[in-house]
Parts: C-alpha cells; structure tokens; sequence
C-alpha cells in the first residue's frame, strides 16, 4: 500500500481536476449533461484510481489502476480539445490543462515501469 497524498502524480492529478472542474463551470449550461458530465466524471477517475490502486495489496494491481489511467488521461485530453475544436472553449484556458494532462502521463508511465 502506498499513502496516496505522498504520490507526485496523485497531487497532480488532484490539482489537475480542480482546474478542470473550474474550466468546466465557463462551459454552456446546456452541455451540463452531456460534454460537462463526461468531462468531469473522467477527470475525477484519475485521482480515483490512482488512490484505488495505491490501496491495493500488490503492485501488479496498482500497475492495473494506472494503466486504466492512462487510458483515462487520453479520454480527458481528447474530450477538451473537441471543446476547444467545438469553439466552447479558449486554446488559451485548455493549454495550460493540456499541459498538465501530458506531465501526467508521463509521470504515469515511469511509474508504471517503476513497478
């Protein structure tokens, strides 16, 4: 088991829904229940998953909660860049995000070689 709040990538990824959620209260009310929704259940599994997998008894389990993250970090990415594509959203206020969202990845993938 690992204590989650000492994990780099878990911090990150905290801070990283925080900014998603922030960007996703600018979207248009009527996305609330469809891109908003999306957009925001898949940057709360981030974290979540890191944590569930760091509360796991092994590391082959962990690996498994990481590799669910990664697919989930490409799902977020894609889903704010149609955002932006769909002009909902400023390149301006998504680079930064974006930006992060690739830091974690990479933080995701040598953790998972780590392991």
């Amino acid at each position: 088991m690992h204590k989650i709040e000492d994990l780099k990538i878990w911090q990150k990824s905290m801070n990283l829904t925080k900014s998603v959620y922030k960007i996703c209260a600018e979207l248009p009310a009527d996305e609330r229940f469809g891109l908003i929704s999306q957009i925001n259940r898949c940057a709360i599994s981030i974290p979540s998953n890191i944590a569930e997998g760091a509360g796991r008894n092994s590391q082959k389990e962990f690996t498994h909660f990481l590799s669910i993250v990664n697919g989930l970090s490409y799902e977020l990415q894609t889903q704010l860049i149609l955002s932006m594509e769909l002009e909902l959203i400023s390149e301006e206020k998504i680079k930064p995000i974006l930006k992060d969202i690739i830091e974690i990845q990479k933080m995701n993938f040598g953790l998972q070689k780590s392991l």
